[in-house]
């Protein structure tokens, strides 16, 4: 599987992303994700903060619609999970900033006291 290469990785960029293995209800396969995490850490680590979005018809309270790449579907926030350089197959693109600022408000809402 073809890996991104070395180049800046920002929050609101989608990427394709191996998310096997998986166990349980975790989403699996490889498919599309928002880095949610912030550019500072995007910078410095080899780990980002994803979202993984999905063309599934299952609204949720964590989840906020989308249409990406003529499709429409969900960012899936109560899936967020850390995932290394490697696992970052391919750039399609960068979410609607309106998505990802809708996206990061509810990200703030989750883990607010």
């Amino acid at each position: 599987m073809a890996v991104v290469a070395e180049h800046a990785v920002t929050r609101g960029d989608v990427f394709l992303v191996s998310l096997n293995p998986a166990q349980g209800r975790e989403i699996q396969k490889t498919r599309p994700c928002v880095i949610v995490s912030p550019d500072e850490m995007n910078t410095y680590l080899r780990t980002f903060i994803v979202a993984p979005m999905t063309t599934g018809d299952h609204p949720y309270p964590f989840r906020v619609p989308c249409r990406f790449r003529g499709r429409s579907g969900y960012v899936v926030l109560e899936q967020i999970r850390t995932v290394d350089r490697d696992r970052l197959v391919q750039r399609l693109g960068r979410l609607p900033q309106a998505t990802l600022v809708r996206s990061l408000l509810i990200l703030q809402e989750m883990f607010a006291p």
